[in-house]
């Protein structure tokens, strides 16, 4: 137990801390403890994560709400099991569970958030795709996946980067990636009246 407040303590850039990571709701409601076998490979996964991509989106839309993010290979495998919306344990390395290398060898972390700036607009009509092109043009991420409940999305760093995003919300499926006419340029006319990029 004091090992896992140590890490909770560790400061993985200015706003955020390991701790605000650690919340699951599958660990909470079955009991099962959401603690990495690698911490010193999570932490390096998360700063990532924080640094390149959450903390930007802090800086420019004013905060956001962590929904999901690290999960323990145990919790995850338990979550596959029983339809609890995880994937199988080597398809979320390097993604959820960030202290798993991916087989490739590359290191990775996911989060799934909501941005309250865009929430609030995306419930009054604003289209879920202003958002993904804006992160897209600005942010180094390596995919996004958009879901109907509070336009939350995951949203991946990876050590390389494949840039693909794809929505549970119309029009499904793929937005872009790689090789798709859409992929390279600029797409402000997605995002007029958004804030200017800021932090990162």
């Amino acid at each position: 137990m004091r090992g896992l407040e140590r890490l909770g303590r560790v400061r993985l850039s200015a706003s955020f801390y390991f701790r605000d990571f650690l919340y699951s709701e599958i660990g909470n409601f079955y009991g099962i403890p959401n603690i990495p076998d690698d911490p010193d490979l999570a932490i390096a996964a998360g700063r990532r994560l924080c640094a390149d991509l959450l903390e930007p989106l802090r800086a420019s839309f004013g905060g956001i709400a962590i929904r999901s993010a690290y999960r323990s290979p145990t919790l995850n495998a338990f979550g596959n099991e029983h339809g609890l919306s995880c994937a199988r344990n080597e398809a979320t390395y390097a993604n959820h569970i960030w202290d798993r290398r991916d087989t490739d060898g590359h290191m990775g972390a996911t989060a799934s958030i909501v941005v309250p700036w865009f929430a609030d607009r995306f419930e009054a009509g604003a289209d879920w795709r202003s958002l993904a092109w804006w992160i897209h043009d600005h942010l180094p991420y390596d995919s996004l996946y958009f879901f109907p409940k509070l336009a939350a999305f995951n949203i991946t760093w990876h050590e390389r980067p494949t840039r693909r995003i794809d929505s549970y919300i119309a029009p499904r499926g793929c937005l872009t990636k790689p090789g798709m006419a859409n992929h390279a340029g600029d797409h402000g006319d997605w995002y007029e009246g958004f804030p200017e990029p800021r932090g990162g």
